[in-house]
């Protein structure tokens, strides 16, 4: 697939038809005529196509030729394809995470969002992707953009936003480093799990999942993120977070929720002041 190309059954015109409600209308699928959602009348979208063509253009027009050599694009798609989702992994834009038991490279990731019947903001994703084990890494709140879809919406506007947000990736690579120079092996990590999440079942999970990557990588905040992001990359008996599959493309949503979950855990200040201890 060409990097600027977008799948062919999410690459539609969108329209709105009025209900017989008056503060609502129909989104629809132009070009096959499916109805896909109902809306508020101030709700307004760019189509899928005109997104990511845009998110595309912007996030590469810095990029040379060989960073975006080998680019990797995964498509989710979910609602019979009115929510959306693009994960970029540029393997050639590299960073090294070295702890005293392990080194790993990372590679840049872009993801973005896109919902033309009200299930989701406009929004795109700065991380990265560790190649020893594909765990996805997003790495807090400040490194996304988000808009929502009202009658104040516009492309443009929202990529000028994305153009003056845009993250650094190899500053992303050198923090990555701090933590992994950061020791956990004083710190309580069961408590401080059980105090950052609220399920409890979930917190003694995500301990044991600490202690496999500490294990592999040295206990040290860097084997505490990489848990973080293994949780948000597999549904299976590979890290016990299993997830049924109930249908009607539930299963690209809910790791998706996992994902923001991960960002949230970044961001606690409890995760953030590691960083002195």
């Amino acid at each position: 697939m060409a990097f600027d190309m977008i799948p062919d059954h999410l690459d539609f015109a969108v329209a709105y038809e009025d209900t017989k409600m008056k503060d609502k209308k129909y989104v629809v699928n132009a070009d096959s005529g499916q109805y896909m959602g109902i809306v508020g009348k101030s709700f307004q979208c760019a189509s899928h196509g005109d997104f990511y063509r845009g998110v595309i253009e912007n996030v590469t027009e810095e990029l040379n030729a060989y960073e975006v050599r080998g680019a990797d694009m995964q498509w989710r798609t979910a609602r019979n394809g009115a929510w959306a989702m693009l994960d970029i992994t540029l393997p050639n834009m590299k960073g090294t995470i070295t702890t005293d038991k392990h080194e790993t490279s990372i590679g840049n990731r872009i993801i973005s969002l896109h919902g033309i019947d009200g299930s989701c903001s406009n929004q795109v994703f700065f991380g990265a992707i560790d190649f020893f084990c594909t765990n996805g890494m997003i790495t807090g709140d400040y490194d996304k953009v988000r808009k929502k879809n009202t009658a104040n919406f516009t492309l443009d506007g929202f990529i000028k936003e994305l153009t003056r947000a845009r993250g650094d990736f190899y500053d992303t690579a050198e923090k990555m480093q701090v933590w992994a120079n950061t020791s956990t092996k004083y710190v309580n990590v069961k408590s401080l799990l059980d105090d950052m999440i609220s399920s409890k079942r979930k917190a003694e999970k995500m301990f044991a999942l600490y202690s496999h990557e500490a294990n592999i990588r040295g206990h040290n905040k860097f084997s505490l993120y990489s848990a973080f992001t293994n949780y948000a990359s597999y549904a299976d008996e590979r890290n016990g977070f299993n997830l049924k599959n109930t249908g009607n493309d539930t299963q690209a949503v809910s790791m998706w929720s996992r994902e923001q979950e991960v960002s949230k855990w970044v961001s606690d200040p409890k995760f953030i002041t590691l960083e002195a201890a």
